[in-house]
């Protein structure tokens, strides 16, 4: 049965803990974020340590470093996602394509609009 350990680390700590849990050879297992009733920003790196998890939490910022160059696909999309729905964002990773949603979909960061589908259908050319 896996263990969770939840660490607290800084926005500076993220690079250098991923490089150590690469070196170490641990695998990232999710990388997730969520919002506090009061607007903090909380994201959170899993990663396998046998039967523990190591859960590195980072709280009240807005923009992070990308651990892609080291997690390749395994951060980015995570981080992609995160970006793309949440107030979040990831310094070095590319965004210049959204992953599911259209463009004209959201206004501003994290911002998800109610649009009727068949205003997105014409929009999008899908009419």
């Amino acid at each position: 049965m896996q263990k969770t350990q939840i660490e607290s680390i800084t926005k500076d700590q993220v690079v250098p803990t991923a490089e150590q849990m690469k070196k170490d050879g641990r695998q990232l297992i999710m990388i997730h974020a969520f919002m506090e009733k009061d607007g903090t920003p909380v994201v959170m790196y899993d990663y396998s340590l046998g039967e523990i998890v190591r859960e590195c939490e980072v709280r009240g910022e807005h923009v992070l470093p990308t651990i892609s160059g080291i997690y390749d696909q395994a951060a980015a999309w995570p981080e992609r996602e995160i970006n793309e729905l949440m107030d979040i964002s990831f310094d070095g990773l590319d965004t210049s394509e959204r992953l599911f949603m259209p463009d004209n979909l959201l206004e501003g960061k994290g911002q998800i609009l109610v649009t009727p589908i068949s205003e997105i259908k014409k929009e999008n050319g899908l009419d």
